[in-house]
């Protein structure tokens, strides 16, 4: 086909749901469409009325339908067999999913995980109990210790300030001491520097004469040099003459010698051209004389071959001939076997059908009558309680819904409450820790001052202009209040370490302050009750105006009166002539604005508690309509369940003694109709099988005779092939002497060819070699070195000249040289005297550099350590020594480190602990109670399950007896036990045919055992039957007596559950209301051919009546 393959595929079913009786959510729904759907990367959707859903979820919409994972309702080729022969566990397994115990054995499923799951949360509660109570008895050790360390702390942290206070003043001291040595030494190191300029300066006068005599005898060198390097020249020269002659002498002789070679070797190849011109005629004619033999032999080939042909033709029409008399014989050997069986297979269908016509017996009328008025009656009020059940079920979603939205409401408002709660106690915190910390806080608590409120916590002003005031107030915003100012005097003696204010609020404020023509007072933006204080922000904001903005602010800055001040929101102060930029630069920054939003968030967490009240009195209100319609709809659900069961129970009834007598007068009509059919068909196949005997006869005499003809032509045939192998083997032989006679021939003008090229070859050669040795001759006549030899002798002369005025020169040079040696001794000399000078300065130096860092060490370790030192220079004596307060910080060093590994954090650790063990014994006996109530829902589950399993076992067992014998005319069945525990036992199937003893139901036929399957399949399907069942060829194993019965009872279950069954039996086949045939007109395209056979035998009548 050309159709590309799809990307994705999909299957879907509907359910007719009108009844209501799916489980779980899908109830209400009157049509459910299940749909997978499936792509080409294996990936696989799954929907419910369209919406996407899990596949646990489909699953759960069959539970205890029949069409689980075990279904019973859906039955494929060989599924029959492997029924009734699965093992006790396995058929069990189909009693549950009849039972509808499935979904019991899920919800025990998942309350086993949760106990799992609860045990192990439990194991891991205690372990981390036992652990806690550990590590609380070692934190209250921890805590002890952590006590006795921070005493010894403090105690050392006071020697070890008065050391490093000690130690301060001797580094000072030292320090002083050292500078004006240092003094001296720079004196003395000045001197001596004087005296070593002196040296330096006659040292340079003898330094250019030096270099002047140096570049005498430089010149006199090189012109020594440049004398050494012509007489080299023509020397080198004159050497090269010589060894010229050698060489070309030497070539000479090797070129004679090559070229006599040259002429040897082409001597030689004349002489094997001449041989193998010789041999090449030779080769020739033994190469035509192979040709002529093996064409002849060829020519004579062809006849032989068509010999053999012939011979093979008739050998294979032989066999073939053979071939077709003996599947003619075996054909009409089946034939005689076929007519045996069938005569013996109606025989057997002859017995039985005459044992069932005897055993037929006619039901009771009567009961069958009050049975339907039973049925109509109990019809009535099941439809009533299912009225009310569906009005219940419609409701029960609008009540979960208003209980989610409740509860949801309690959710969110809870939380807004808990985020405003935790925002308030942040910034709460942040005040106080401002407020308590700072260089400023011991200073406070030292003159008791760390309690009085702050400015800020009584201000209060519009929106958006806190950073405004902070900027314009600065330290002022966190000023303290005191009844009388004059409290302040004793203050000045001990100021505080960082800025701090000081008001009292005995002012009386000014109430016709007016502000100039276009602004406006910042004092404006305040909301202020207190007179006081009124008064005093009236004089701290004194001429201080607002501006929307920085722009504005240095457009109005030039109407400002004489100082007054504008504030953008920003912070930033503008003036007639400055402009100063506001940062954060002190913790007090933002005080106002988070005490303005503490309070705006006080109000919020309380109208915000109000509405998490209501939301959840609305939530409980809720949940008690939620129980009410529960409670309503599951008493409900009982009632309408156990109409059903006892309608369905009557129905069933009914449906029994109705189809009792349709099968007594459908049976009594069938069983003469087959006795008839029987009579009929014998007849045919005894006549069949008398025909076949006599073919076979016939056919016996024609094969002895085809076989007889094959032997011969088959002797002749191997005569024929024996020939043609030995013509085609001499033919062989001669192809290949002839083959090889032309290799020897090409081998030979290869040959001839290669000796010609090689003669070529050594003529160049030798020709090249003799033009070598005159170019050689001519060069060797040319050399000549007398020229060379008369200019070499004048150059000797003029070298002597030139080394007496080199050597004159060299000991004027080292005259000079001794005299600046002596000289640069006086330098080192001097330089020496320097050095020890320089050394004791460093020295110096260095000592005074340790003492100023020793000093700046321990100021600076004072300084972090926050130490007071007017109050520890006040505890200094005379009598008080480093190594004292050095042995006593040692000593409280070592009771410290003999106290060990200290926790410093035991105390806080230890209430943690503490709280968490209470939050964890909580957990414990949750978890404890937690188990105990999933016990015992696990056994109310299996006490449900054994009483359905129970109840379940009798009524399948009861209709299996009864089903049993209709299927087989006759015999026993019922179902056994394997255990004495329902819930773990297995099911065993007894079943004995009419006629049999057997023991197990292995020994019976493969029919017999699929109607004994069918028979407990169909009373699986009377207790619970499923909306549908799926049948796949079940009917094959059957023959057609049986599948006349399987037929008839499935028609008559087909009024409760609607069949769907693939069969090839035309027995089978004309029961169905509708066929659905498969066809592929088109390569690799499958299309459904439908037929209604109702509408099919109208259209036939109206035909014939037409």
């Amino acid at each position: 086909t050309n159709r590309k393959p799809a990307g994705r595929a999909s299957v879907e079913l509907l359910f007719d749901n009108s009844a209501g009786k799916a489980a779980g959510q899908w109830s209400s729904f009157a049509e459910i469409s299940v749909k997978r759907t499936l792509t080409r990367d294996g990936t696989s959707t799954y929907y419910i009325n369209n919406q996407a859903v899990r596949r646990r979820d489909i699953q759960d919409i069959f539970l205890g339908t029949g069409l689980g994972p075990r279904a019973y309702a859906i039955i494929g080729q060989g599924m029959i067999s492997r029924i009734i022969e699965a093992r006790p566990e396995e058929l069990r397994i189909f009693l549950e999913e009849a039972a509808g115990v499935s979904k019991y054995k899920e919800r025990r499923r998942e309350t086993e995980n949760r106990l799992q799951d609860t045990r192990e949360n439990l194991q891991r509660v205690e372990d981390i109990l036992r652990e806690l109570n550990q590590n609380v008895v070692k934190l209250e050790k921890q805590a002890e210790v952590a006590q006795k360390y921070h005493e010894l702390q403090s105690e050392q942290d006071e020697k070890q300030k008065l050391l490093w206070l000690l130690r301060k003043n001797e580094a000072a001291n030292e320090q002083q001491k050292f500078l004006r040595d240092i003094d001296k030494a720079q004196i003395e190191l000045e001197e001596q520097t004087a005296k070593l300029r002196h040296v330096e300066t006659e040292l340079e006068q003898l330094r250019q004469e030096h270099y002047a005599a140096g570049d005498r005898m430089h010149q006199a060198q090189g012109a020594l040099y440049q004398t050494n390097a012509e007489i080299g020249s023509l020397e080198a020269q004159i050497r090269f003459v010589i060894e010229s002659r050698t060489r070309l002498q030497t070539q000479l002789n090797s070129l004679t010698a090559q070229r006599e070679q040259w002429q040897r070797q082409s001597t030689q190849f004349e002489a094997e051209l001449e041989q193998a011109e010789t041999d090449l005629t030779s080769h020739g004619a033994r190469v035509s004389e192979a040709q002529q033999a093996l064409q002849s032999k060829q020519a004579s080939l062809p006849a032989i071959e068509e010999s053999w042909r012939s011979a093979q033709l008739a050998t294979t029409e032989s066999r073939s001939r053979i071939m077709q008399v003996q599947q003619r014989i075996e054909l009409e050997s089946t034939h005689q076997r076929n007519a045996s069986n069938i005569l013996a297979t109606l025989t057997q269908r002859r017995e039985r059908l005459a044992q069932e016509k005897n055993a037929l017996s006619l039901p009771d009328t009567a009961h069958l009558n009050n049975l339907k008025s039973q049925v109509e009656q109990k019809q009535t009020q099941l439809e009533q309680s299912q009225a009310e059940l569906s009005t219940a079920r419609e409701q029960q979603p609008l009540l979960e819904q208003e209980r989610r939205d409740a509860q949801e409401s309690v959710n969110t408002e809870t939380a807004k409450h808990a985020q405003l709660e935790a925002r308030l106690a942040a910034l709460k915190q942040l005040q106080e820790n401002v407020q308590t910390e700072g260089k400023v806080a011991p200073w406070l608590n030292k003159h008791e001052l760390g309690k009085l409120p702050r400015l800020w916590q009584k201000l209060s002003i519009e929106p958006g202009w806190e950073v405004a005031l902070e900027s314009v107030l600065r330290e002022r915003t966190g000023a303290l209040e005191v009844s009388n100012l004059d409290w302040a005097k004793a203050f000045f003696g001990d100021a505080p370490p960082a800025k701090l204010s000081l008001y009292s609020l005995s002012g009386t404020a000014n109430t016709n302050e007016s502000a100039p023509s276009g602004f406006k007072t910042l004092m404006s933006m305040m909301k202020v009750d207190d007179p006081g204080l009124r008064a005093l922000l009236q004089d701290w904001l004194h001429q201080v105006y607002v501006a929307d903005d920085a722009a504005g602010a240095l457009l109005d800055r030039s109407k400002l009166p004489l100082g007054a001040t504008l504030v953008t929101r920003e912070g930033h102060l503008v003036s007639r002539l400055s402009v100063r930029f506001h940062a954060s630069d002190s913790e007090q920054d933002g005080m106002l604005a988070r005490q303005q939003e503490i309070d705006n968030l006080v109000r919020q967490v309380r109208a915000q508690q109000m509405l998490a009240d209501e939301s959840r009195q609305r939530s409980v209100r809720a949940d008690a309509a939620l129980t009410q319609g529960t409670q309503r709809l599951e008493e409900l659900t009982q009632r309408v369940s156990a109409q059903q069961q006892t309608l369905h129970s009557l129905q069933m009834d009914l449906l029994k003694l109705t189809e009792a007598v349709e099968r007594f007068s459908e049976r009594s009509t069938q069983i003469g109709n087959d006795l008839n059919e029987i009579t009929t068909q014998e007849a045919e196949q005894r006549q069949l099988q008398t025909n076949a005997e006599q073919a076979l006869e016939q056919l016996d005499t024609e094969l002895a005779q085809v076989q007889e003809a094959h032997e011969d032509g088959q002797t002749v045939y191997l005569e024929r092939e024996a020939a043609l192998n030995q013509a085609r083997e001499h033919v062989r032989e001669l192809a290949l002497a002839a083959q090889q006679a032309e290799f020897a021939l090409h081998a030979h003008e290869s040959r001839i060819e290669e000796l010609k090229r090689s003669i070529t070859t050594a003529l160049e050669q030798s020709a090249q070699l003799f033009a070598s040795m005159e170019q050689g001759t001519l060069e060797l006549e040319q050399l000549d070195d007398r020229t060379a030899q008369a200019g070499l002798q004048s150059l000797l002369e003029q070298r002597s000249e030139q080394e007496l005025v080199l050597s004159n020169a060299r000991h004027e040079l080292d005259q000079l040289t001794q005299r600046m040696r002596a000289q640069d001794e006086s330098k080192l000399a001097a330089e020496r005297g320097l050095q020890p000078i320089r050394d004791r300065i460093v020295e110096l130096q260095l000592k005074e550099q340790a003492a100023r860092m020793n000093q700046e060490q321990y100021a600076e370790s004072l300084a972090n350590a926050n130490a007071d030192e007017a109050a520890l220079a006040e505890k200094l004596s005379d009598e008080l020594r480093p190594s004292y307060l050095q042995g006593e910080v040692t000593r409280l060093t070592n009771s410290i480190n003999s106290l060990g590994p200290v926790n410093l954090a035991a105390l806080d650790e230890l209430a943690q602990a503490s709280e968490r063990k209470q939050f964890l014994d909580a957990q414990n006996a949750d978890l404890t109670e937690a188990i105990t109530t999933l016990q015992n829902a696990i056994h109310k589950i299996d006490m449900e399950t054994r009483e359905l399993l129970k109840d379940t076992f009798d009524k399948v067992n009861q209709q299996f007896g009864e089903l049993f014998p209709i299927l087989f005319g006759g015999g026993t069945a019922k179902l056994v036990m394997t255990g004495e525990e329902i819930l773990d036992s297995g099911v065993q199937v007894m079943a004995q045919p009419p006629g049999k003893k057997n023991a197990t139901i292995h020994l019976l036929s493969g029919g017999e055992k699929a109607l004994t399957a069918t028979a407990l399949v169909f009373s699986i399907f009377q207790l619970n039957p499923a909306p549908f069942c799926l049948l796949d060829e079940v009917d094959a194993p059957l023959d057609d007596a049986n599948t006349e019965r399987f037929c008839n009872m499935v028609k008559k279950m087909s009024a409760a559950t609607q069949f769907l069954f693939i069969s090839h039996n035309k027995i089978a086949m004309e029961m169905a209301q509708q066929l659905i045939g498969v066809t592929m007109q088109e390569q690799g395209v499958s299309r459904i051919v439908a037929v209604d056979m109702a509408a099919a035998s109208n259209f036939a009548a109206q035909q014939q009546a037409a």
